[in-house]
């Protein structure tokens, strides 16, 4: 009560919170009529470091359950002891989270499954800036090939995890999908240093997840019936909008490689109109005269 310069009344409640929310070992000694640290346990007591109030606890419990939605199993043996802190820490104070996970529901469409270990070896390597030698099994190719490279960042995109690296063997940005990847050993060499800034410029200037800097804009025009929920979309972060007199909307994306812009395109069907770049009009219409055919 001295040193803290406080009643009796506050050192008391400041020793019950302690020992009921903090979980601090603080025991009674009539002896010496007083409190003290029982420090016979084999890890010495500490303050935790991060203080949560009950909005902040929760929160940390649905950032959980969205981790374990979005891929069950990824670092569920990692998490569980600080869910089960959570869990206490919210008991004590009156609360009960038994039907949080059920609260929060997660539809993964499309989503590729890979090896929980091998995604936990990658995301060390690449927070840890390490190399790594990897077996990539391409999609395209079905070729398997060796290949040694910096990562640089795990990226979650539309359900599925790439890997954007330097690939030391073609001298060059590559992006791998991380279920493709069958092996990763860890090198001694760090891994090669590239500023975000850089990586941006490369990776995030054009539309979609194919790697590459943006050499063209894409200019869609779509219906009105459409246009009321493509108005709230962001497509890209560098995209421009403009609504048209006649009530369809205009939205002008940056993009490179036009693969996975063509396949956006073609599923809102009528509803969207291709004006620019008259490349990436035929190649719409080429892939729409190849569905007709298939049809036919």
């Amino acid at each position: 009560m001295d040193e803290l310069e406080c009643l009796k009344a506050t050192a008391t409640r400041l020793i019950g919170q302690m020992r009921n929310f903090l979980d601090a070992p603080i025991e009674y000694d009539r002896a010496r009529n007083g409190y003290f640290y029982d420090t016979s346990a084999a890890h010495p007591y500490e303050l935790p470091g991060l203080w949560f109030n009950n909005s902040e606890l929760y929160a940390l419990l649905t950032a959980q359950a969205l981790l374990e939605q979005v891929d069950p199993g990824l670092y569920s043996e990692q998490i569980r002891p600080l869910g089960e802190r959570i869990r206490v820490m919210l008991e004590k104070a009156g609360h009960k989270d038994d039907e949080s996970a059920r609260r929060i529901r997660i539809l993964s469409l499309a989503r590729r499954r890979f090896d929980n270990h091998l995604f936990r070896h990658i995301a060390s390597a690449t927070l840890e800036r390490k190399r790594l030698r990897i077996c990539y099994h391409g999609r395209g190719d079905d070729n398997r090939k060796e290949r040694e490279i910096s990562p640089q960042r795990l990226v979650h995109y539309r359900n599925n995890w790439y890997l954007d690296a330097w690939c030391h063997a073609s001298d060059g940005y590559r992006t791998f999908a991380v279920e493709r990847i069958e092996q990763a050993q860890h090198l001694m060499s760090g891994a090669k240093a590239i500023s975000e800034q850089v990586l941006d410029e490369y990776y995030a200037s054009a539309f979609g997840i194919f790697s590459g800097k943006a050499e063209h804009t894409a200019v869609l025009h779509f219906t009105p019936e459409r246009a009321r929920w493509v108005a709230e979309e962001e497509w890209h972060p560098n995209q421009t909008t403009h609504w048209l007199d006649d009530g369809r909307f205009e939205l002008c994306i940056p993009y490179g490689n036009p693969t996975e812009l063509i396949m956006d395109i073609l599923k809102y069907g009528t509803d969207v109109e291709v004006v620019a770049p008259i490349s990436l009009r035929r190649q719409v219409v080429q892939r729409i005269q190849q569905m007709a055919a298939l049809y036919a």
